[in-house]
């Protein structure tokens, strides 16, 4: 358990190490000044050039036009993504769309691979999940008033949901509602295709994240869903499979979370260490050479390293053991790696000073944005206590 890439991996790493540096950074500012929609054709035509590199989708099957490499091979590729806020965009591998290929590529009818998976790999479309409600505490997943009732061929959607990541510009969602009130905790919910343009759909607002409220892709919104009517061929899998869907889909995607989140420690780092030997806080003396800089520096080393090194490990344990099989594994690294990547992000902007509140940089994008890290796929609380509790017991407590 080395968790060294191999070599055709390392050469994957190269060729997109140099494509991030050369073609993306550049673009930050624009994003960050100007937002995600002013830089999407630029962004197109990057994800062109991708394409035409053979480096689109990594993690995606080779049937669906992707790389197809395993969860571990695809760790690698998200950190190095994660250097730049739009890494992962321009290689195709954005959440919530990998998240949705993923459940339309393990339950969906070949129907409907055909008319969402297949334009969604290509990257023609964009899709967005919609599952959080604003009346509801989102640590209580089973807990929603959504609902899908059945009127002879089709379902009826009725609710409301927030946090929809990426509605704005989506063709479609996949609407979490509940199917059967009065089946079990965990069989009450199923997944539902709903095309964006049906009658009844709402986009409410892109909600304003600390005083952004974004566009495009890069955006969450509050949706409403009235009357929405879609054939019952539109749902993903059995009835009341929505939970056991949701938990198959988590358990990839918080390995391409944690390491787009070492993929920000390791650039937040770089910039915080280049800062602290350039910067001089009077003639001849730079900020590193102050002791607690040394000690923020040496304290964000060893945590990146020991998150990092924990991420991989659960790739490992998924890769062999499958997602159910690294229960434990998947909660500690969302709560451990979420808390280093706020620090380090943290001190970086602190060993700035005025310059790290400014949008001259990508830390305060990622200050504001990323916090979101220990909220969603479950607060770190939740998964905090989830640990414990299956470690004590094999202690023999009930």
């Amino acid at each position: 358990m080395g968790f060294e890439p191999t070599d055709a991996v390392r050469d994957i790493l190269t060729r997109i190490d140099a494509f991030v540096d050369e073609e993306l950074i550049p673009l930050e500012p624009r994003l960050l000044n100007e937002g995600f929609v002013a830089l999407e054709p630029e962004l197109e035509e990057k994800r062109q050039i991708v394409k035409e590199r053979g480096l689109w989708a990594p993690w995606l099957s080779k049937d669906h036009g992707g790389m197809g490499l395993s969860l571990m091979d695809f760790a690698y590729i998200s950190e190095a993504l994660g250097r730049t806020p739009i890494g992962h965009y321009a290689f195709h591998s954005q959440a919530p769309d990998v998240g949705n290929m993923e459940l339309l590529h393990m339950a969906g009818s070949d129907a409907q691979k055909e008319r969402w998976l297949e334009p969604l790999a290509r990257g023609e479309i964009r899709s967005c999940f919609a599952m959080t409600e604003p009346m509801h505490a989102g640590s209580n997943p089973v807990w929603m008033s959504t609902t899908a009732r059945r009127e002879g061929d089709d379902y009826v959607i009725d609710g409301r949901k927030w946090f929809t990541t990426a509605a704005d510009g989506s063709a479609f969602t996949i609407v979490m509602a509940v199917t059967d009130p009065d089946a079990e905790t965990h069989g009450r919910a199923s997944q539902i295709i709903v095309p964006m343009d049906t009658p009844g759909v709402e986009i409410v607002r892109n909600i304003s994240v600390m005083g952004h409220p974004g566009g495009g892709w890069a955006s969450h919104s509050e949706v409403a869903f009235d009357g929405v009517r879609v054939p019952v061929d539109h749902r993903l899998g059995p009835e009341g499979s929505g939970f056991l869907l949701a938990q198959k889909r988590l358990g990839p995607g918080r390995i391409h979370h944690a390491m787009r989140w070492m993929g920000i420690c390791k650039r937040a780092f770089d910039l915080m260490c280049r800062r602290a030997a350039t910067r001089e806080i009077s003639p001849g003396k730079p900020l590193g050479s102050k002791q607690i800089v040394q000690a923020w520096i040496a304290e964000s080393r060893a945590e990146i390293d020991a998150a990092r090194l924990s991420v991989l490990s659960c790739a490992e344990q998924i890769d062999r053991h499958g997602a159910m099989g690294a229960k434990n594994e998947i909660s500690l690294i969302k709560f451990f790696a979420a808390g280093v990547l706020q620090r380090v992000v943290d001190r970086a902007l602190q060993v700035h000073g005025a310059l790290g509140m400014t949008d001259d940089t990508p830390l305060a994008f990622w200050y504001r944005e990323e916090r979101a890290a220990r909220l969603y796929d479950g607060p770190d609380e939740v998964h905090k206590i989830s640990v414990a509790k299956r470690i004590l017991r094999k202690y023999g407590s009930e």
